[in-house]
């Protein structure tokens, strides 16, 4: 089920209505109508992967208690790498296989042997690696008792499934959420109203930025072998816009959503864009998993705690990783690696920790100095999202090198578009979200408003309705999130 979607739009106050005034003397009730509504929430894509995710969520749940009772360190340890292995397993059957064979195949023609991969023609379940990711951090958490197992398998289950996060995250701690499930919860009105506003500027930066720079993306990158310099860099610009949109609009969704509930969900996005070096950007991206990496994978190797060797090897892989994490790609590899290389000059200088603060935090206008900071990591980003966006690593290099051509000082040309009027319509939408965000960029959301007295009832009231106009009107062709396919 789409957020963006009309059966969502019915879906959300029928349980709203459920949740609050059907369920709301018992949390155990809302809990179990929250796990209901969320396989059906998941169900509405594909009802044969419930299997999957019911599996995974009792092995899990299963494997913490058997942790958490195990008589000595080795039987945890047992039950511990039992349930990463089959985790790891299915995530790696259904998302890497086909890549892994393809891979192996090319490597023994490269050296003399006939061979015929065997590939299989496989659906990659929704939000595999988010839930995977879920339970993984729990059994680790208990293993290294940050938390204890839990006895009643529908709060856990509500944990891992609980429909705003189930297929894009943000991807949760059991030491944040799962004490939230465990609690009564009441109707909070300041919440929900705030939960609604992040909801509406999600569906803004999804709707009406997303989905039209998709379009434009999409018809520059599919023509790329004959596009100039200059049309490239707009439509690598456009895609840089979109994903942006289109995942943090997702997370907006999500967090408000969950705010309807009583339940804060972890935020994922800080205003990326905003960044002044590539360490910042990535304090502020996709937050929940760049956390998840450091603490589950990054310290355990070490972190920063030995020599600079050592500092170096695990930026490396954490980065790499982490792009391999988004999909089966040499493409998305690169891309990480790519961070990987930006990231370096900041952690051997020892800058890595300097930009931590609100940027511009006491000025309406950034300096000079800082607005050509941001400019430099901004186009370090478009530059690596490239990588990201393309077929494959030769597309991204003759994409690249046709920007940095005599053909990038030439009139941009936007195949299949009829009225450059629309265009302008939404650079213009552009600017407005990147605007509303600039100014309210100490806040968590662009329509989060501190004061709420009566003198300012008409702005918001006006604001919240010329949202809503421009979603109406500049609305984009319903496309689903890009990171559905992660």
């Amino acid at each position: 089920m789409l957020f963006n979607s009309l059966t969502f739009a019915l879906f959300l106050p029928l349980v709203f209505l459920l949740h609050w005034f059907l369920f709301s003397k018992n949390y155990k009730l809302q809990n179990g109508l929250l796990l209901f509504v969320s396989y059906i929430f998941y169900g509405w894509w594909d009802w044969s992967f419930l299997s999957l995710l019911f599996f995974s969520t009792f092995l899990d749940y299963y494997a913490g208690l058997k942790i958490q009772q195990a008589s000595s360190e080795r039987e945890s340890k047992i039950w511990l790498i039992l349930s990463i292995a089959v985790n790891l397993g299915f995530l790696g059957f259904f998302k890497y296989y086909n890549f892994f064979i393809t891979e192996f195949s090319t490597l023994l023609q490269g050296i003399g042997f006939v061979v015929h991969p065997w590939t299989l023609k496989i659906i990659l379940p929704v939000g595999i690696s988010f839930y995977t990711f879920h339970g993984l951090s729990y059994i680790i958490d208990i293993y290294k008792k940050k938390t204890e197992a839990i006895a009643d398998f529908v709060d856990y289950a509500v944990f891992v499934c609980y429909f705003p996060l189930l297929v894009a995250g943000p991807i949760e701690r059991a030491t944040h959420l799962l004490p939230q499930f465990q609690q009564k919860r009441t109707f909070n009105t300041q919440d929900a109203v705030n939960g609604l506003r992040q909801m509406l500027w999600g569906l803004f930066k999804k709707i009406v930025i997303a989905d039209n720079c998709a379009f434009y993306a999409n018809q520059i990158f599919s023509q790329s072998d004959h596009a100039s310099g200059s049309t490239l860099f707009v439509g690598a610009l456009f895609f840089t816009v979109q994903i942006y949109g289109d995942f943090s609009g997702y997370s907006d969704i999500a967090l408000g959503c969950s705010r309807l509930f009583g339940i804060e969900l972890m935020r994922n996005f800080a205003f990326p864009y905003f960044s002044r070096d590539i360490a910042e950007f990535w304090r502020r991206w996709h937050i929940s998993l760049s956390s998840w990496f450091r603490d589950y994978l990054y310290i355990p190797l070490g972190g920063s705690a030995g020599g600079t060797w050592m500092k170096v090897r695990n930026t490396f892989i954490i980065f790499i990783v982490s792009g391999f994490w988004h999909g089966a790609n040499w493409t998305f590899i690169f891309w990480g690696f790519l961070n990987a290389v930006y990231f370096l000059p900041l952690l051997l200088l020892n800058r890595n920790r300097v930009n931590i603060d609100t940027v511009s935090d006491q000025n309406i206008f950034p300096s000079l100095r800082t607005f050509f900071q941001i400019m430099v990591t901004f186009l370090l980003t478009v530059f690596a999202w490239i990588f990201f966006r393309s077929d494959s690593i030769g597309q991204a290099f003759d994409i690249i090198g046709n920007i940095f051509s005599p053909t990038l000082f030439t009139k941009p040309q936007l195949v299949g578009i009829k009225d450059p009027i629309y265009v302008l319509i939404h650079v213009l939408m552009i600017g407005i979200l990147f605007g509303a965000e600039w100014v309210q960029r100490s806040k968590h959301h662009a329509l989060q408003f501190s004061s709420y007295g009566a003198k300012n009832r008409v702005l918001r009231w006006s604001i919240y309705s010329i949202v809503v106009l421009l979603i109406l009107l500049f609305g984009g062709k319903q496309g689903t999130f890009i990171y559905f396919q992660f």
